[in-house]
């Protein structure tokens, strides 16, 4: 399964707009390039493979949680926290799959939505459901949910700092094909073309 390509697109250019060094104009070096670099991050894959155990655990303790105490809470905090368990279960699934792909793979489009659906979506869920006293919250639950936004932020800083390399890479590489493409197919010499066209007006003058 892989992302639609407008998608993909848009997340890449994402990825370019954000996370490249806009100082970096070019590669000073253009002989030392390094493709063979691996860009994929050991901390963030660790983090992801303990994630992919923890998450059942995660899930099945807040299921339990929230049926002990359903009978307590008003049904605006009953509806709310149902709608949070599937947006957070679906989201997950497709979070660590994005994650696993983009950082074993080096996909900056798949990163970069893994980086956003943990920013923008699952952290926010998740710090609501630490800290909304409404919610009647069991030590349990602060227990898990604790640990799960240690997961989250962790994930957030690393997957940052591994887009920032991939971006500024492909970035790099790009200027790199650019070069050499100029290389291969020089522009004309404006320089020679003046001093051919200055040579033929002189001539035309001597034969005059």
């Amino acid at each position: 399964m892989a992302l639609p390509e407008p998608l993909r697109r848009r997340l890449g250019s994402f990825s370019r707009t954000v996370f490249t060094d806009g100082r970096r104009t070019g590669p000073p070096h253009p002989g030392g390039r390094a493709d063979n670099e691996i860009l994929s991050s050991l901390p963030l894959q660790m983090s992801l493979y303990f994630n992919v155990y923890y998450f059942p655990f995660w899930w099945l303790s807040t299921v339990v949680m929230l049926h002990l105490k359903y009978p307590v809470l008003s049904d605006y905090y009953k509806f709310i926290l149902i709608t949070i368990m599937i947006l957070a279960s679906l989201i997950e699934i497709i979070r660590l799959y994005l994650g696993y792909m983009g950082n074993l793979q080096e996909k900056v489009p798949e990163l970069a939505g893994f980086w956003l659906l943990s920013l923008l979506l699952q952290l926010p869920m998740i710090l609501f459901l630490l800290f909304n006293e409404g919610l009647k919250i069991q030590p349990l639950e602060r227990a898990v949910h604790i640990v799960f936004v240690l997961f989250l932020t962790f994930q957030v800083i690393a997957a940052f700092v591994t887009l920032k390399r991939m971006a500024n890479k492909l970035a790099t590489h790009f200027g790199l094909n650019e070069f050499d493409q100029l290389e291969e197919y020089p522009l004309p010499d404006v320089y020679s073309l003046g001093k051919g066209e200055g040579a033929v007006s002189m001539a035309g003058r001597f034969t005059q």
